[in-house]
């Protein structure tokens, strides 16, 4: 099973589980194909979102732990 970070870069996430990419787009991280998302992190983006890192990744994983 894939495992999501803080660390972990968007592209990461998009290449190895890109069923999530409706999670990522339910808090506002539409652009998972930018520049952007090919250089940071997942914590970065929460931030820049005003999301809740910590609440995210836990979701995420347990969305991806289903799979």
């Amino acid at each position: 099973m894939f495992q999501v970070t803080k660390d972990t870069i968007i592209a990461e996430v998009m290449m190895n589980a890109p069923e999530s990419a409706p999670l990522f787009q339910a808090i506002g991280m539409h652009c998972l194909g930018c520049a952007m998302a090919t250089g940071e992190s997942v914590e970065q983006a929460c931030m820049a979102h005003g999301v809740d890192a910590d609440a995210f990744l836990k979701k995420l994983n347990e969305f991806l732990a289903q799979g």
